[in-house]
């Protein structure tokens, strides 16, 4: 089944296609067709539909639920973050896709079908840019050489996520408990911690790969709250 490549709480690209009563009828990434009902356009009354939603209009959504081949779809639950992230890696793969049929010619739909049926081209333009040979399976010397000549052309600058959180312990050796807890938080970690004021703190992670750095920026966070409760501190994360 197609829609097997779907799973619930995935974000995706949708196009819509019709409006009928209260229900939005979408291709979800130009392949499977979804479905959004009215309460999860958008939170609150909708007086008119198509104040949010038109035919040919793309949209980012959530997969709620995938039943008997039916794919149920919330425009509402998605959170900024999260349609920036998607958006961001679509322009990339169109990026990559360009650089592709830029060197290659009438053969790159042959080889980008074939990369395609391995990896997305985002995981597949990763791994050259850890090993360049990868690209001399899929096609010649020359070319690979060219395609990594641009790729390093437009090496992006390093990405950045941050978070504010504030910790506190009251006890008489509270600073040396909260000290030990940040310390040991950023062992064999990318992260930095920076102090701003009295339990407030900066958290912050810089590199290249956004997936990977969300990962591990949300793994260093949960470690200082397990630590924080087993220690007695107060934790706390700014929104």
């Amino acid at each position: 089944m197609e829609n097997e490549q779907f799973e619930e709480g995935q974000i995706v690209l949708c196009t819509v296609e019709r409006i009928i009563g209260t229900t939005v009828f979408v291709k979800v990434e130009d392949n499977e067709e979804g479905t959004i009902t009215t309460s999860e356009i958008a939170p609150g009354r909708i007086r008119n539909l198509r104040d949010y939603v038109v035919p040919g209009k793309k949209v980012v959504c959530k997969i709620l639920s995938i039943r008997e081949g039916k794919i149920q779809l919330s425009l509402r639950r998605v959170k900024p973050s999260e349609k920036k992230e998607l958006l961001e890696k679509i322009a990339k793969e169109t990026s990559y896709k360009a650089i592709l049929k830029t060197v290659l010619g009438e053969k790159s739909k042959e080889i980008i079908e074939k990369i395609t049926g391995e990896f997305s081209m985002s995981e597949f333009f990763e791994k050259i840019k850890e090993n360049p040979k990868i690209l001399e399976d899929y096609i010649n010397k020359e070319n690979a050489e060219k395609i990594i000549k641009i790729i390093e052309s437009k090496r992006e600058k390093p990405k950045e996520i941050k978070h504010t959180f504030k910790i506190f312990n009251k006890s008489s050796n509270g600073i040396v408990i909260v000290k030990k807890i940040l310390q040991d938080s950023c062992k064999n970690s990318k992260c930095d911690i920076t102090y701003l004021a009295a339990g407030k703190y900066l958290l912050i992670i810089k590199g290249e790969n956004f997936k990977k750095m969300k990962t591990e920026i949300n793994k260093t966070l949960k470690y200082i709250e397990e630590q924080s409760k087993k220690q007695n501190c107060e934790f706390s994360v700014e929104k």
